[in-house]
Formats: structure tokens, C-alpha cells, sequence
């Protein structure tokens, strides 16, 4: 783990923390001095890291719920008086072929993945602006940019994920606070753990660097854009794949 100091003294809030890439970000972040808290809607893989991150810095909190997450960071500003980084990692699949894809399907993952990083932006935004200080970093996907079969709805609200970053980006900027987009290709997580393997190998074939990412390797990125070396960086994007998305 990164022995860097450069978060010391700083408050961050990762969505979606409690495993895969919130979880390695959440982890690096408080290895470099900052004090962590995490918001993600798994009660019980949050409870697991109640030792390491303490309970009152652990939030069940489903990001698609607007109230919930006011809640989430009122509470937050209310107990340590700052939020310096917010990484907005929460994110679900719901799998199917347009034709196939329910209602329910649609409107969950955007709910999730779009709507829910929008949520934790607008309460944020008002604790960004009066500290005149902030980083911003939102987790989407190389897939919001090529597209992927029977993952229209994913891919939809992780290209929504730039365009609200870059809006954001440009009406914090002059608050002092940056806002970017990390967008991983295939990812080592729990998400991806349950895939046929022929995905996996397709993955790697499409890959010149030869393997899939370790969440670790998104969360380097991530704190990069987080920390003071990324002062004069923001409405970005970065594609963390190993060169998957070459080709688009």
C-alpha cells in the first residue's frame, strides 16, 4: 500500500466503498493520512470494516435515494467540518439486450449509476464552495464510450457520468475545486467475479498490456486526480485499461 502523506488532514467520501474500486480507493486514500468514510448500500460488507474505518464513518446509504444522501452528507459535515475529495464509485449492472432490458432494469441502473453520483455532487456542492476547495473524481466506464452489448442501460449512465462531471467542472471552478471522470476497462471486482470466462478472455485478447485491472490500479489514478499533483487538471477524463479502448 502507498506510503504517501499527502491526503493528511484531508476528509474524503467514496460512494460505493465498501468493495471492488470504492474500496481500494477508500483504502489508498486513508494509507496517505486522509480520514475516510464510506457510503455504499451492502450493510453487511460495510460492517466488516467497521475496525479499519470506524462505525460512525461507515454509511448504509443507497445514492439513488436523494434524502438518504443529503442526510449522508449533512452528517458528515456536521462531524468533521470539511470534505475535501469525493470519489463517486457506486454502481450496479442489470444486464440484458435492449429488446430484453425491463423497466425496472433501466431505470435502476441510471438511478444508481447516473442519478446517484448527481445526488452526492448536489449536496456536496454547497460544503465544496463555502470551503473554496475540493476534488471531485467519478467512476465510469470505458464502455461509456464504445458501448457494450446487453449493457445499454450501464453504458448510457456512465456516458452521462462525463457530461455531468464536465458541467460540474466548469460551474465549481471557480470555487477552487476540480472535477474528473476515471473510466476503468475490465476490472478484477465483485462485479465482474460472477462473468462467463470467455468474457475474461476476450477482455485480455482486447487488451495490449496483456491483463485486467486490479482495482488497485484504477485507485492510483484516482488519487492522482484527487491530490495536489492534479491541481490544474479538471473536466477530464482518464481511461484506465491497459490500452482496451485503443481501438475507439
Amino acid at each position: 500500500m502507498n506510503a504517501r502523506r499527502e491526503f493528511s488532514g484531508r476528509v474524503a467520501l467514496v460512494t460505493g466503498g465498501a468493495s471492488g474500486i470504492g474500496l481500494a480507493c477508500a483504502r489508498l486514500l486513508a494509507a496517505s493520512g486522509a480520514r475516510v468514510a464510506i457510503a455504499d448500500a451492502d450493510a453487511r460488507r460495510l460492517s466488516a470494516l467497521r475496525r479499519r474505518f470506524g462505525t460512525a464513518n461507515l454509511y448504509t446509504v443507497d445514492v439513488a435515494d436523494a434524502a438518504a444522501v443529503r442526510r449522508t452528507i449533512a452528517d458528515l459535515d456536521r462531524r468533521l467540518g470539511r470534505i475535501d475529495v469525493l470519489v463517486l464509485a457506486a454502481g450496479i449492472c442489470r444486464d440484458a439486450v435492449l429488446w430484453k432490458m425491463t423497466d425496472e432494469q433501466w431505470d435502476r441502473v441510471v438511478a444508481v449509476d447516473l442519478s446517484g453520483a448527481a445526488h452526492v455532487l448536489r449536496a456536496a456542492a454547497p460544503v465544496l464552495r463555502r470551503q473554496k476547495s475540493g476534488r471531485v473524481v467519478l467512476i465510469s466506464s470505458i464502455n461509456g464510450r464504445r458501448g457494450k452489448f446487453g449493457q445499454a442501460n450501464y453504458a448510457a449512465a456512465k456516458a452521462g457520468l462525463l457530461g455531468l462531471a464536465r458541467s460540474a467542472a466548469r460551474e465549481l471552478a471557480s470555487s477552487g475545486v476540480t472535477v474528473n471522470v476515471v473510466e476503468p476497462g475490465f476490472t478484477e471486482t465483485p462485479m465482474t467475479a460472477g462473468l462467463p470466462a470467455k468474457i475474461r478472455r476476450r477482455a485480455i485478447e482486447e487488451t495490449p498490456l496483456g491483463r485486467v485491472a486490479r482495482p488497485e490500479d484504477i485507485a492510483e489514478a484516482v488519487a492522482f486526480l484527487a491530490g495536489p499533483r492534479a491541481g490544474h487538471v479538471t473536466g477530464q477524463a482518464l481511461a484506465v485499461d491497459g490500452g482496451q479502448a485503443l481501438g475507439i
